[in-house]
């Protein structure tokens, strides 16, 4: 298990000079938008979870000064207080580390330990960053590497295959990679004074200076961000996390109205013709009021009666597909979302199969949903009971949503 206890001082340097090309859009790759923040402030936000104290100091390019402030106001206070006046980039990722490098080792009191990461890679967790802090502290040049699986081939510019490396050696390298500051400072400079330039990780940098470099478990979740694709992906999958976890509940509904004298019913927000009319205090719908109940069923708030009681008038002759809005209403304001309604008609007339498409068109319209998302099915009671007797007409509805995850009440 991995030890909380860092070392006392710990900088760290972010790389957000490039330009990111691959990953196209309108700004550099490290201020795409994730969640409503930069890429560069996840990344900032990472490492300071992972080392609780200390400086930050971010390599940018000056034509960015816009989108870095943008991205210092997204992140919380006592983050921002530790970000260091930024410092401009060279003309490679090599160059741009060893400017952050000299920034930090002209500090008052420099750290012992730098993390170097790369601004692109803004799901790094704390664990890992607390693996590379400790074994840099006790090595002096450590960095996390996942272990390969796919088999992996060197080939010539032709394209032909010159050798087959043993996977079980081989490592997909990630930052941070943590150094002794001091170590890496002058390896750099080593470097840059020979002409040695395009070492594409620092711990290349020390491996040429003559260092051993320790490799920790790296973390496959901590993946870096390079094309449209990645960017997409790494959106989607922040919108999963934030998403709240969805319960899925079945309601149901049932209702029953008499025939009075009349030329017409009302069934599912559709007048069709008939030689009777419905017994109610609304327009005696009695489908929607199924339906209504069964929404209302699936959210455990009561039913049609109650929220739109018989002795109030201001619902007499009222159109029934007001309780169903409200149901809905009272629905979305719980964060949920409708995603079935079953209705099954019980009545020997008026025939509902002619009306049927009507009668799902206008429930997907009072509820917002396709009226592929609405069922309508009609069966008569073999002339049995007072449905039989042609006295009245049933109605019983389900309905399926889903809501947020809410805890267990105590019992």
């Amino acid at each position: 298990m991995t030890s909380n206890v860092l070392p006392p001082s710990v900088a760290c340097l972010v790389v957000a000079a490039g330009r990111g090309e691959r990953a196209g859009g309108p700004v550099p790759k490290q201020y795409a938008r994730l969640g409503g923040t930069s890429v560069l402030a996840h990344s900032i936000a990472a490492l300071a979870r992972g080392v609780p104290a200390g400086p930050i100091l971010v390599v940018w390019q000056p034509a960015d000064a816009a989108l870095f402030e943008e991205t210092l106001a997204s992140l919380p206070a006592d983050i921002r207080a530790r970000v260091l006046p930024p410092v401009a980039g060279g003309a490679s990722r090599q160059a741009s580390v060893m400017a952050g490098l000299e920034a930090l080792g002209a500090l008052a009191s420099p750290a012992a330990i730098v993390l170097v990461h790369d601004a692109a890679r803004p799901f790094v967790g704390a664990d890992l960053v607390q693996r590379v802090v400790q074994a840099a502290a006790r090595s002096g040049a450590a960095i996390p590497g996942v272990a390969v699986t796919d088999t992996i081939k060197a080939v010539d510019a032709a394209g032909r295959v010159e050798a087959t490396p043993a996977r079980a050696s081989l490592r997909a390298v990630q930052t941070p990679q943590g150094f002794a500051l001091p170590a890496l400072l002058a390896a750099h400079r080593a470097a840059a004074a020979a002409g040695v330039l395009g070492l594409t990780d620092d711990a290349a940098v020390m491996e040429w200076a003559g260092h051993a470099v320790v490799v920790v478990d790296g973390d496959p979740a901590n993946v870096k961000l390079t094309t449209p694709q990645d960017l997409q992906r790494a959106a989607d999958d922040l919108a999963r996390k934030d998403r709240p976890s969805m319960e899925t509940r079945v309601g149901s509904g049932f209702d029953v109205h008499a025939f009075t004298d009349g030329d017409h019913v009302t069934l599912g927000g559709v007048r069709i013709a008939h030689d009777r009319g419905l017994l109610g205090h609304s327009d005696a719908d009695v489908v929607l009021h199924a339906v209504t109940d069964a929404v209302l069923g699936a959210l455990a708030d009561g039913d049609i009666g109650q929220h739109f009681p018989p002795s109030d008038m201001q619902w007499k002759g009222a159109s029934s597909d007001r309780f169903l809005a409200f149901a809905m209403e009272r629905l979305r304001a719980r964060g949920g979302r409708l995603r079935l309604i079953d209705v099954t008609v019980v009545c020997e007339a008026p025939r509902i199969g002619p009306h049927r498409d009507a009668m799902r068109a206008r429930i997907g319209a009072i509820c917002a949903i396709s009226p592929n998302r609405v069922a309508i099915k009609a069966t008569t009671s073999e002339q049995m009971g007072f449905t039989g007797r042609r006295e009245g007409i049933v109605a019983q509805a389900l309905a399926t949503v889903e809501l947020p995850e809410e805890p267990d009440d105590a019992v």
